[in-house]
């Protein structure tokens, strides 16, 4: 039996029920130094021969490749894994090994904004992006989701950046012709065609994960293709590649658009509201916007004259189409920014404007205000059973770790790569069994000068090391 492959930075990780076969990381190539054209200028002036100025070779497929190829983005990092926890809790010494890889990304948002699979970003501590004209960049880990396997991340530096046109996965056709582009054994912008195979396939990944309803296709997909878009024939994505089976030919998945999208403002909201409180909830319009469908009694939109039905239509100058674009810009705001909002209400516009609140669970606690400003993580204690456990897996005898929850963007955890799920076990010389420990490390006088410290954590039964540039503290925070 084969065995299903996720083709990102982490190729060598093979899921299915019951293959033996692989393929690692090792395996995979990265390609620092790729010069390529864009496909504008690989079109051939056309000599006064009589011909038209449109050429046959120009066909549908073509046109698709051209107009999607400039907001698929190319992916590659390194990791460094630990293999082994013990030196933490008094034991061996340290062993390290790096590990290189790629994928690609699709930018669905002119201010950067970048859909990718989870596996391309996890592990990653620093995220290089070669962008469509060959400038480098790098880019951060805003949210992710592991069971759907989708992140998001954000470049960095100045946009608009071009951004993908978006078609529907409602109405696929079986037997229609698909094209995929992607970062393809670090072959960048690799593009390849083939047909819709089947649909609503259910794909085992382990005893506990799977993928569901996914596009079947015959394209041509190969390890650097995940995070990729899976084309229709106008050039619209339809879906994002995420597998390939190994051993077969011309079997490969994509999770479909409309499942992405979905996935992805969830995501983006879970990230916001742990971040702030607006006290509104929304759904999606057919003409476009938000419609307001529950308010907070008290709350910052109720308190800004916002009733339910109401329709938001901009905010801070930008165009809300749907539930995605209005998750995008409250995710621009920080806590406690202005929030300039214009709705539409029985046929009439108005505009308001409402003070995004500090969510309670983040400074309720000077330890836990500590941590998101100066590493920018909110955590939590892991429980008893949870530390025996572990330390069960690695044959350590921590006395605790934290849980992260959420990751600031833009912060020290978040340049190393720290996502939530992982377990902060310590940071220097101790170890952060609970909040009272990282508050009095964060108290320490050369780490509120903003020191680099050197910060251990378990992720998956593996234990990772990097060293943070910890925010400097002044006297914006006391302890109590």
């Amino acid at each position: 039996m084969g065995v299903l492959l996720s083709m990102g930075l982490l190729a060598g990780l093979t899921v299915g029920t019951g293959g033996d076969e692989s393929v690692r990381a090792d395996d995979l190539q990265s390609v620092t130094s790729t010069s390529f054209r864009s496909s504008e200028a690989s079109v051939r002036d056309t000599r006064s021969t009589g011909r038209s100025s449109r050429s046959l070779r120009e066909t549908p497929t073509v046109t698709a490749i051209r107009r999607a190829s400039p907001s698929v983005v190319n992916l590659h990092g390194q990791k460094t894994i630990r293999t082994t926890a013990a030196s933490m809790a008094g034991g061996a010494p340290d062993s390290f090994r790096q590990v290189n890889g790629m994928g690609t990304g699709v930018v669905i948002d002119p201010r950067g904004y970048v859909i990718t699979n989870y596996h391309v970003v996890e592990d990653v501590s620093e995220l290089n992006v070669t962008l469509h004209n060959g400038e480098a960049t790098r880019a951060d880990l805003i949210a992710s989701d592991p069971q759907s396997d989708l992140a998001l991340v954000k470049l960095r530096g100045q946009g608009p950046f071009p951004t993908i046109p978006r078609g529907h996965s409602d109405d696929l056709m079986i037997g229609e012709t698909v094209i995929a582009i992607g970062n393809a054994f670090g072959y960048v912008h690799t593009s390849t065609e083939g047909i819709i195979s089947a649909l609503h396939r259910d794909v085992p990944v382990n005893e506990t994960q799977q993928y569901r309803d996914l596009i079947q296709t015959s394209a041509g997909i190969n390890p650097g293709n995940s995070g990729g878009p899976l084309l229709n024939i106008d050039g619209e994505m339809i879906g994002v590649n995420v597998a390939v089976r190994v051993g077969a030919q011309q079997i490969a998945f994509a999770i479909p658009i409309d499942q992405v999208l979905e996935t992805v403002t969830e995501m983006i909201n879970r990230h916001n509201n742990r971040r702030m409180v607006i006290g509104m909830d929304g759904s999606a319009v057919s003409r476009g916007g938000v419609q307001v469908t529950r308010l907070s009694e008290g709350g910052s939109a109720h308190q800004a004259g916002l009733q339910t039905g109401d329709r938001l239509v901009r905010i801070n100058q930008q165009n809300i189409a749907d539930p995605l674009n209005y998750e995008l810009s409250v995710l621009e705001l920080g806590p406690g920014d202005p929030m300039q909002v214009e709705f539409e209400r029985d046929g009439e516009f108005f505009q308001t404007q409402l003070a995004t609140a500090v969510t309670s669970q983040e400074f309720g606690d000077p330890a836990a205000a500590l941590a998101w400003q100066v590493v920018g993580v909110s955590v939590r204690p892991a429980g008893e059973s949870f530390v025996r456990r572990m330390n069960s897996r690695l044959r350590t005898n921590y006395r605790g770790g934290l849980i992260v929850t959420d990751v600031r963007a833009g912060s020290a955890a978040s340049e190393q790569g720290i996502t939530a799920g992982d377990v902060l076990l310590g940071i220097h010389v101790w170890q952060t069994a609970g909040l009272e420990d990282l508050a009095e490390i964060l108290d320490q006088p050369n780490i509120r000068r903003g020191s680099k410290a050197k910060f251990y954590l378990v992720r998956k039964d593996q234990t990772l090391y990097g060293h943070l540039q910890l925010a400097s503290q002044g006297n914006q925070l006391t302890r109590r």
